[in-house]
């Protein structure tokens, strides 16, 4: 049967009030200005952890990355993640270890915050100069993974050479901790699993980090996580890389027990599995 003219126009206001109701919609016809609803993430309003992490890590060299990342969200060009013990390091800090100018460069012009170390890779001798002369001591400090500020002018170049010189000479500048050496029959009795908890994500996982001019040394890891490179201190203690006051100690059985982990106050202790 034909809709009247009256219970037609019903029909049409009653359907507009109804797509009017439903949630996210609009009667507007989308703008390309117009973002599209999506869900709202629990970090909400800070950037996303994992966006924050690609971005430290992709500075280390890819530009292409870095340069669409900061582009889009230029406050990622003042990301910093902390790797693990309080390794802290920046967008910035992650270029000017390795030396990578373009990508230093790139991030100071999206709104990087320079600092000694950017200053000390790019060759800014007289800002370098300003610093040390302004906070006394200034040369000793290290950077991410404890890195220290002489290795950052020696990654800077032939354009960072004056910096390099000045460091030398203040002979100080390149500090290293004090490692104890560690027989291959010791280092194996660490290796393996510690759990701490009833959780998948409740294990401490010490195993053989990369060969490095050191040689043979640890590394552990929480779960699947990044794994963080073991300095030994002395009597089956040792501290991550770049976290030089944490300490995390082995007992004293071969195979060890337990490791726990005082950061600097105890954190937790893990349990040997397997």
């Amino acid at each position: 049967m034909p809709l009247s003219p009256f219970s037609r126009r019903h029909l049409l206001a009653a359907g507009s009030t109804l797509l009017l109701a439903r949630p996210g919609f609009s009667a507007e016809p989308a703008s390309p200005s117009q973002p599209i609803p999506s869900p709202v993430p629990d970090t909400f309003p800070a950037e996303p952890a994992e966006l924050v992490r690609e971005m430290v890590g992709v500075s280390h060299g890819n530009v292409a990355r870095v340069r669409e990342l900061v582009e889009a969200r230029p406050a990622l060009a003042r990301a910093t993640w902390d790797w693990g013990y309080g390794d802290f390091e920046s967008a910035l800090g992650a270029a000017s270890h390795v030396g990578n100018r373009e990508i230093a460069e790139l991030l100071i012009a999206h709104g990087a915050r320079p600092d000694l170390f950017s200053a000390t890779m790019l060759g800014h001798l007289e800002v370098v100069k300003a610093w040390i002369a302004a906070v006394p001591g200034a040369q000793k400090i290290t950077g991410p993974h404890g890195i220290t500020l002489l290795s950052h002018a020696k990654a800077g170049g032939e354009r960072a050479l004056p910096v390099l010189r000045y460091l030398e000479a203040l002979g100080d500048a390149d500090p290293k901790l004090a490692l104890l050496p560690l027989a291959d029959a010791d280092r194996d009795a660490l290796l393996g699993s510690y759990v701490f908890g009833p959780g998948k994500q409740d294990v401490l996982v010490v195993e053989m980090a990369q060969m490095s001019a050191a040689g043979k040394s640890l590394a552990v890891r929480r779960a699947d996580g990044t794994p963080r490179g073991l300095a030994h201190r002395g009597e089956r203690a040792f501290s991550p890389a770049g976290a030089e006051a944490v300490r995390l100690r082995f007992s004293s059985e071969t195979p060890a027990a337990t490791l726990t982990v005082w950061d600097p106050g105890l954190v937790v202790t893990g349990k040997r599995v397997g």
